[in-house]
């Protein structure tokens, strides 16, 4: 419960936030753009479906194939982090209505796609949405850090090519993570209730 409500205070928070701050630290990342940085990062930031959708559909279809019900479980697991968390981006992408930074500043240029509101980084959130249930369902270092190196880059990647502010980043990462852990200990507690329903018959 405390996780929550730190996110909530954090995203709140992130109105006060100084938006020339915001938007200095986005002009030094965007404006170190190079041809051969777009090559590297576009993919990067187009892998997010991959990750995001591919994989929970992945460990769905292929538990259901070898009838393997903990790797079903985990799948649900996923998939409900991942609602959680486009849940709760589209409201507040709805709710805050802030534009893309390249729309309101003329020296920010897109190197991506962007088209609908920018608070908060859509692909930062399902990013860390998987990472983060990956992490905590295989919880071993060469699944995590390779999970948070990849939705990192994916973040960084929004700003680089200035579809995004660094808030916007930040806001994502919190959500999914926070989303994930969420829907982690929600399937832990049904998980825990089933065993102690099925040693009672």
């Amino acid at each position: 419960m405390k996780i929550f409500k730190l996110i909530l205070v954090s995203l709140l928070s992130f109105g006060s936030f100084s938006q020339n701050g915001d938007i200095n630290l986005l002009r030094k990342i965007n404006g170190s753009y190079t041809p051969t940085g777009g090559k590297i990062l576009i993919p990067i930031t187009n892998s997010v479906d991959i990750g995001g959708i591919g994989l929970p559909l992945g460990l769905l279809v292929t538990g259901l194939i070898r009838k393997d019900k903990e790797m079903t479980f985990k799948s649900y697991e996923l998939i409900s982090a991942t609602v959680i968390s486009s849940i709760i981006s589209i409201s507040l992408k709805i709710s805050r209505d802030r534009d893309r930074p390249f729309v309101t500043y003329s020296d920010i240029t897109k190197y991506s796609k962007g088209g609908s509101k920018s608070f908060p980084s859509g692909h930062t959130s399902m990013a860390f949405t998987t990472a983060t249930s990956i992490s905590l369902m295989y919880p071993k270092w060469y699944v995590i850090a390779p999970s948070f190196l990849w939705a990192s880059s994916i973040g960084y990647s929004r700003m680089y090519l200035g579809v995004h502010y660094p808030t916007d980043v930040l806001a994502g990462a919190l959500i999914g993570a926070g989303s994930s852990i969420g829907s982690h200990y929600l399937f832990k507690y049904l998980k825990n209730r089933k065993v102690k329903s099925a040693e009672k018959l």
